[in-house]
C-alpha cells in the first residue's frame, strides 16, 4: 500500500500540501474542516504526466453528489486539477475518512444555476471570484462510482482497497 500512495503527488502550493499531508495523516478525522469548511481530498490523473495529483478542496452536497467550484481564486486560467480531469473524468475522493471512486462532470447552465448558490452559502467569496474574472467558473459534480463497472480496475480504487484491508 505504500507503494501505491507514494505514487501521488500532492499539490505543489505549500499550504495545500500541507492541509493535504494533515488529512491523509490523520485519514480524515483533522483536515476534513478547513477554516469551518468542509473539504475533501480530490486525486486526478495528469494529462500530461499521467501522475496521480491530490489536492484538497471545500465542497458542497446535492443529495448523494458531491460538488466542486473550479475558481482558482478567481484566476484567468482554470485550476490544474479541474484541467485534468476534463481529460479524465475517473477521480479518487476522501471525505473524512470515507475513500471512494467518482466519476465528475461540469454542470451544465441548468444544474450550474440551481447548485451555485448551495456553494456560495458554504464560500461567499466565490461570488467575488466570478465577479474578478472573465471566465465562466465552472462547478463540477462528482458521483459516486463505487457500483460503476469497471471502475474497480483505476489506480483510486486500489488505494480505496488498499484503505479497507488496512
Amino acid at each position: 500500500m505504500l507503494e501505491r500512495m507514494s505514487e501521488v503527488f500532492d499539490s505543489p502550493t505549500d499550504w495545500v500540501a500541507r492541509h493535504v499531508r494533515r488529512y491523509v495523516e490523520s485519514d480524515g478525522a483533522e483536515g476534513h474542516s478547513y477554516n469551518g469548511w468542509p473539504t475533501l481530498l480530490l486525486t486526478v490523473r495528469g494529462r500530461r504526466s499521467g501522475k496521480l495529483r491530490r489536492t484538497a478542496l471545500i465542497y458542497g452536497r446535492d443529495a448523494d453528489r458531491y460538488l466542486l467550484v473550479a475558481s482558482n481564486g478567481g484566476a484567468r486560467e482554470h485550476p490544474e486539477w479541474y484541467r485534468n480531469l476534463l481529460a479524465d473524468p475517473d477521480v479518487g475522493i476522501q471525505v473524512g475518512r470515507d475513500h471512494f471512486v467518482a466519476r465528475a462532470h461540469t454542470a451544465d447552465a441548468l444544474e450550474a444555476a440551481r447548485l451555485w448558490p448551495v456553494m456560495a452559502a458554504i464560500f461567499p467569496l466565490y461570488e467575488k471570484y466570478r465577479a474578478a474574472t472573465d471566465r465562466e467558473i465552472p462547478l463540477v459534480i462528482l458521483e459516486d462510482a463505487r457500483a460503476v463497472q469497471g471502475m474497480d480496475t483505476l489506480p483510486f480504487a486500489a488505494l480505496v482497497r488498499d484503505r479497507k484491508q488496512e
